[in-house]
Protein backbone atom coordinates (compact mmCIF):
# COMPACT_ATOMS: atom_id res chain seq x y z
CA UNK A 1 0.00 0.00 0.00
CA UNK A 2 1.11 3.22 -1.13
CA UNK A 3 1.57 6.16 1.35
CA UNK A 4 0.13 9.30 0.80
CA UNK A 5 0.99 13.11 0.68
CA UNK A 6 -1.05 15.47 2.42
CA UNK A 7 -0.52 19.26 2.40
CA UNK A 8 -1.81 20.81 5.64
CA UNK A 9 -2.13 24.90 5.78
CA UNK A 10 -1.14 24.83 9.57
CA UNK A 11 2.46 25.71 10.11
CA UNK A 12 1.45 24.46 13.53
CA UNK A 13 1.82 21.09 12.33
CA UNK A 14 5.70 21.42 11.49
CA UNK A 15 8.49 20.17 13.66
CA UNK A 16 10.49 23.04 14.89
CA UNK A 17 13.86 21.42 15.95
CA UNK A 18 17.01 23.23 17.37
CA UNK A 19 18.79 24.22 13.83
CA UNK A 20 18.28 27.55 12.18
CA UNK A 21 16.76 25.75 9.07
CA UNK A 22 13.87 24.65 11.04
CA UNK A 23 13.60 27.17 13.31
CA UNK A 24 9.98 29.39 13.59
CA UNK A 25 12.30 32.81 12.64
CA UNK A 26 13.27 31.11 9.39
CA UNK A 27 10.24 29.79 8.75
CA UNK A 28 8.51 33.19 9.08
CA UNK A 29 11.38 35.06 7.39
CA UNK A 30 10.34 32.55 3.90
CA UNK A 31 6.62 32.99 4.91
CA UNK A 32 6.54 29.29 4.84
CA UNK A 33 2.78 28.97 4.37
CA UNK A 34 2.04 24.50 4.41
CA UNK A 35 3.51 21.19 6.00
CA UNK A 36 4.04 18.42 3.78
CA UNK A 37 3.32 15.05 5.28
CA UNK A 38 4.25 11.80 3.96
CA UNK A 39 1.82 9.14 6.66
CA UNK A 40 4.45 8.84 9.39
CA UNK A 41 7.36 9.00 7.86
CA UNK A 42 8.00 12.64 7.16
CA UNK A 43 7.12 16.39 7.82
CA UNK A 44 8.72 19.08 5.46
CA UNK A 45 7.68 23.18 5.33
CA UNK A 46 6.47 24.48 2.38
CA UNK A 47 5.94 27.04 0.46
CA UNK A 48 2.65 26.91 -1.41
CA UNK A 49 2.75 29.29 -5.04
CA UNK A 50 -0.35 30.03 -7.01
CA UNK A 51 0.42 29.47 -11.20
CA UNK A 52 -0.37 32.06 -13.20
CA UNK A 53 -2.78 31.66 -15.40
CA UNK A 54 -4.38 28.69 -13.78
CA UNK A 55 -6.49 27.73 -10.72
CA UNK A 56 -3.88 25.69 -10.09
CA UNK A 57 -0.76 25.29 -7.51
CA UNK A 58 2.65 24.00 -6.69
CA UNK A 59 5.45 24.54 -3.57
CA UNK A 60 8.84 24.61 -2.74
CA UNK A 61 10.53 24.66 0.55
CA UNK A 62 12.04 27.32 1.46
CA UNK A 63 15.56 28.83 0.52
CA UNK A 64 18.25 27.34 2.38
CA UNK A 65 19.04 23.62 3.20
CA UNK A 66 15.75 22.47 5.21
CA UNK A 67 15.15 19.07 4.60
CA UNK A 68 12.51 17.53 6.49
CA UNK A 69 12.24 15.76 9.83
CA UNK A 70 12.21 12.34 9.21
CA UNK A 71 10.71 9.18 11.17
CA UNK A 72 11.15 6.64 8.85
CA UNK A 73 12.89 6.45 5.20
CA UNK A 74 10.66 6.18 2.55
CA UNK A 75 11.15 6.16 -1.30
CA UNK A 76 9.67 9.09 -3.87
CA UNK A 77 7.84 5.94 -5.63
CA UNK A 78 6.46 4.84 -2.94
CA UNK A 79 4.02 7.85 -2.21
CA UNK A 80 0.83 8.75 -3.99
CA UNK A 81 1.41 12.32 -4.90
CA UNK A 82 -1.82 12.63 -6.36
CA UNK A 83 -3.46 13.34 -2.93
CA UNK A 84 -1.06 16.74 -2.40
CA UNK A 85 -3.39 18.53 -4.86
CA UNK A 86 -0.61 20.29 -6.49
CA UNK A 87 0.80 20.02 -9.81
CA UNK A 88 4.57 19.86 -8.29
CA UNK A 89 6.57 19.87 -5.20
CA UNK A 90 10.59 20.97 -5.24
CA UNK A 91 12.32 19.94 -2.06
CA UNK A 92 15.89 21.10 -1.26
CA UNK A 93 17.75 18.73 1.29
CA UNK A 94 19.22 19.28 4.37
CA UNK A 95 23.44 19.06 4.17
CA UNK A 96 25.03 16.68 6.18
CA UNK A 97 22.43 13.93 6.45
CA UNK A 98 20.75 11.01 4.26
CA UNK A 99 18.22 12.12 1.54
CA UNK A 100 14.74 12.91 3.07
CA UNK A 101 13.12 10.57 0.30
CA UNK A 102 14.65 7.76 -1.31
CA UNK A 103 15.25 8.51 -5.43
CA UNK A 104 16.51 12.25 -4.90
CA UNK A 105 18.50 13.98 -7.25
CA UNK A 106 22.43 14.61 -6.45
CA UNK A 107 21.73 18.33 -7.41
CA UNK A 108 25.44 19.73 -6.98
CA UNK A 109 28.28 19.85 -4.18
CA UNK A 110 28.72 22.27 -1.41
CA UNK A 111 32.08 23.36 -0.14
CA UNK A 112 33.20 22.81 3.53
CA UNK A 113 35.84 24.82 5.49
CA UNK A 114 36.15 21.75 8.03
CA UNK A 115 38.63 23.30 11.28
CA UNK A 116 39.02 18.93 12.36
CA UNK A 117 40.92 18.61 9.19
CA UNK A 118 43.97 20.64 7.76
CA UNK A 119 43.11 24.02 5.76
CA UNK A 120 45.33 25.13 3.75
CA UNK A 121 43.73 28.75 2.31
CA UNK A 122 44.76 29.17 -1.29
CA UNK A 123 47.39 31.61 -1.64
CA UNK A 124 45.72 34.27 -3.57
CA UNK A 125 42.75 34.51 -0.60
CA UNK A 126 45.45 34.65 1.83
CA UNK A 127 47.43 37.36 0.02
CA UNK A 128 43.91 39.94 -0.41
CA UNK A 129 43.13 38.95 2.98
CA UNK A 130 46.38 40.04 4.39
CA UNK A 131 46.85 43.09 1.86
CA UNK A 132 43.35 44.12 3.06
CA UNK A 133 44.00 43.94 6.96
CA UNK A 134 47.09 45.96 6.19
CA UNK A 135 45.21 48.40 4.32
CA UNK A 136 42.86 48.93 6.88
CA UNK A 137 40.26 46.53 6.56
CA UNK A 138 38.89 44.83 9.92
CA UNK A 139 36.20 42.29 10.03
CA UNK A 140 33.73 42.09 13.02
CA UNK A 141 31.22 39.27 14.14
CA UNK A 142 28.06 40.61 15.69
CA UNK A 143 25.48 37.79 17.15
CA UNK A 144 21.96 38.25 15.14
CA UNK A 145 19.81 39.49 17.66
CA UNK A 146 22.57 41.62 19.07
CA UNK A 147 23.17 43.53 15.59
CA UNK A 148 22.26 47.23 15.29
CA UNK A 149 19.78 48.57 12.62
CA UNK A 150 22.46 50.44 11.59
CA UNK A 151 24.88 47.46 10.32
CA UNK A 152 21.70 45.63 9.51
CA UNK A 153 20.78 48.02 6.67
CA UNK A 154 24.66 48.75 5.58
CA UNK A 155 24.96 44.94 5.14
CA UNK A 156 21.38 44.86 3.19
CA UNK A 157 22.63 47.26 0.49
CA UNK A 158 26.46 45.83 0.19
CA UNK A 159 23.58 42.77 -0.45
CA UNK A 160 21.37 44.15 -2.73
CA UNK A 161 23.82 46.03 -4.79
CA UNK A 162 25.61 42.25 -5.33
CA UNK A 163 22.12 41.28 -6.58
CA UNK A 164 21.91 43.79 -8.67
CA UNK A 165 25.36 42.97 -10.54
CA UNK A 166 24.67 39.43 -10.59
CA UNK A 167 21.38 39.86 -12.16
CA UNK A 168 19.41 38.27 -9.69
CA UNK A 169 16.26 37.12 -9.82
CA UNK A 170 13.16 39.15 -7.83
CA UNK A 171 13.45 36.29 -5.51
CA UNK A 172 16.69 36.89 -4.18
CA UNK A 173 16.02 40.80 -3.31
CA UNK A 174 14.75 40.75 0.39
CA UNK A 175 13.15 43.22 2.42
CA UNK A 176 13.88 45.06 5.78
CA UNK A 177 11.91 42.94 7.64
CA UNK A 178 13.02 39.26 5.91
CA UNK A 179 16.54 40.60 7.17
CA UNK A 180 15.05 41.60 10.63
CA UNK A 181 13.58 38.19 11.12
CA UNK A 182 16.49 36.29 10.02
CA UNK A 183 18.87 37.56 12.28
CA UNK A 184 16.29 37.78 15.32
CA UNK A 185 17.16 34.35 15.73
CA UNK A 186 19.76 32.81 17.98
CA UNK A 187 21.27 30.52 15.58
CA UNK A 188 22.33 34.09 13.33
CA UNK A 189 25.67 36.13 13.19
CA UNK A 190 26.20 38.97 11.24
CA UNK A 191 29.90 39.08 9.70
CA UNK A 192 31.22 42.44 8.49
CA UNK A 193 33.87 44.06 6.98
CA UNK A 194 34.75 47.77 7.65
CA UNK A 195 36.70 49.77 5.50
CA UNK A 196 39.71 51.63 6.12
CA UNK A 197 38.60 55.46 7.73
CA UNK A 198 35.52 54.33 8.23
CA UNK A 199 32.16 54.48 6.37
CA UNK A 200 29.87 52.38 5.23
CA UNK A 201 30.82 48.38 5.44
CA UNK A 202 32.67 47.04 2.64
CA UNK A 203 31.25 43.79 2.54
CA UNK A 204 29.37 41.24 4.84
CA UNK A 205 27.60 37.78 4.57
CA UNK A 206 24.77 36.24 7.58
CA UNK A 207 25.77 33.05 8.82
CA UNK A 208 23.82 30.53 10.46
CA UNK A 209 23.94 27.31 12.45
CA UNK A 210 21.93 23.96 11.68
CA UNK A 211 22.79 20.67 12.04
CA UNK A 212 25.57 20.42 13.76
CA UNK A 213 27.42 22.74 11.16
CA UNK A 214 27.92 26.74 10.04
CA UNK A 215 26.31 27.98 7.25
CA UNK A 216 27.10 30.96 4.85
CA UNK A 217 23.66 31.85 4.36
CA UNK A 218 24.14 34.80 1.91
CA UNK A 219 26.34 37.65 1.69
CA UNK A 220 27.46 40.29 -0.89
CA UNK A 221 30.45 43.54 -1.41
CA UNK A 222 29.60 46.98 -1.55
CA UNK A 223 30.24 48.39 -5.67
CA UNK A 224 32.57 50.52 -4.22
CA UNK A 225 34.92 48.06 -2.41
CA UNK A 226 35.09 45.18 -5.39
CA UNK A 227 38.55 46.13 -6.24
CA UNK A 228 40.40 44.90 -2.54
CA UNK A 229 37.78 41.70 -2.87
CA UNK A 230 37.04 42.51 1.13
CA UNK A 231 34.56 39.24 1.16
CA UNK A 232 37.26 36.89 1.52
CA UNK A 233 37.77 38.53 5.14
CA UNK A 234 34.28 38.17 5.38
CA UNK A 235 34.79 34.48 4.59
CA UNK A 236 37.98 34.10 6.96
CA UNK A 237 36.13 35.75 9.89
CA UNK A 238 33.49 32.86 9.42
CA UNK A 239 35.76 30.31 9.35
CA UNK A 240 37.16 31.46 12.57
CA UNK A 241 33.93 31.42 14.05
CA UNK A 242 32.86 27.87 12.90
CA UNK A 243 36.42 26.69 14.08
CA UNK A 244 35.61 28.33 17.75
CA UNK A 245 32.55 26.77 17.99
CA UNK A 246 34.11 23.44 16.76
CA UNK A 247 31.82 22.86 13.74
CA UNK A 248 32.46 22.91 9.86
CA UNK A 249 31.75 25.39 7.65
CA UNK A 250 29.48 25.33 4.81
CA UNK A 251 30.57 27.70 2.22
CA UNK A 252 27.63 26.54 -0.59
CA UNK A 253 27.86 25.83 -3.81
CA UNK A 254 28.07 27.34 -7.00
CA UNK A 255 25.04 28.62 -9.60
CA UNK A 256 26.23 25.60 -11.30
CA UNK A 257 28.25 22.65 -11.03
CA UNK A 258 32.29 23.76 -11.33
CA UNK A 259 31.32 27.62 -12.35
CA UNK A 260 33.68 30.42 -11.07
CA UNK A 261 31.75 30.47 -7.60
CA UNK A 262 32.37 27.36 -6.75
CA UNK A 263 35.96 27.66 -7.60
CA UNK A 264 36.12 31.01 -5.48
CA UNK A 265 34.42 28.70 -2.86
CA UNK A 266 36.94 25.80 -2.73
CA UNK A 267 40.32 28.52 -2.47
CA UNK A 268 38.20 28.04 1.10
CA UNK A 269 37.12 24.56 1.67
CA UNK A 270 39.04 21.30 2.48
CA UNK A 271 36.64 18.91 1.78
CA UNK A 272 32.85 18.79 0.75
CA UNK A 273 29.31 17.36 1.12
CA UNK A 274 26.40 16.72 -1.70
CA UNK A 275 23.30 18.66 -1.85
CA UNK A 276 20.10 16.66 -3.13
CA UNK A 277 16.71 17.66 -4.03
CA UNK A 278 13.92 16.10 -4.72
CA UNK A 279 11.62 16.93 -7.55
CA UNK A 280 8.27 15.59 -7.65
CA UNK A 281 5.15 15.78 -9.99
CA UNK A 282 1.74 15.25 -8.30
CA UNK A 283 -0.14 15.71 -11.17
CA UNK A 284 1.24 14.44 -14.13
CA UNK A 285 -1.10 15.46 -17.12
CA UNK A 286 -1.38 19.36 -15.86
CA UNK A 287 2.58 19.23 -15.27
CA UNK A 288 2.96 17.97 -19.17
CA UNK A 289 0.49 20.27 -20.60
CA UNK A 290 1.99 23.49 -18.42
CA UNK A 291 5.78 22.23 -19.53
CA UNK A 292 4.77 21.56 -23.30
CA UNK A 293 7.43 23.20 -25.58
CA UNK A 294 10.49 24.14 -23.25
CA UNK A 295 13.70 23.33 -23.36
CA UNK A 296 15.19 23.97 -19.57
CA UNK A 297 17.67 21.11 -18.91
CA UNK A 298 17.81 20.48 -15.22
CA UNK A 299 15.61 23.51 -14.27
CA UNK A 300 12.62 22.11 -12.27
CA UNK A 301 9.63 22.55 -12.60
CA UNK A 302 9.97 23.07 -16.53
CA UNK A 303 7.25 25.57 -16.76
CA UNK A 304 8.65 27.88 -14.25
CA UNK A 305 11.99 27.96 -15.78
Amino acid sequence: MRLEAAIVPDRGALAVTGDFFRSREFYDAESVSHTLGVGDSMVAPLVVREIEGEPLHDAVSPYGYPGAVVRAPVAIDDVDWSTSGLVSIFLRDRIGAEPSLRGATLRSSVQIADPSKPLDLREQHRRHIRRNERDGYSARVLEGPASEPEDREQFREAYRETMVRTEASARYFFDGAWFDTVLSSPLSWLVLVDPPGGGPIAAGAIAVESDRMLHYFLGGTADEHLGASPFKNAVAAMIELASGRGEPLSLGGGVSPGDSLEQFKRGFANSSAPFHTCEIVCDRRAYERLSAGREVGGFFPAYRA
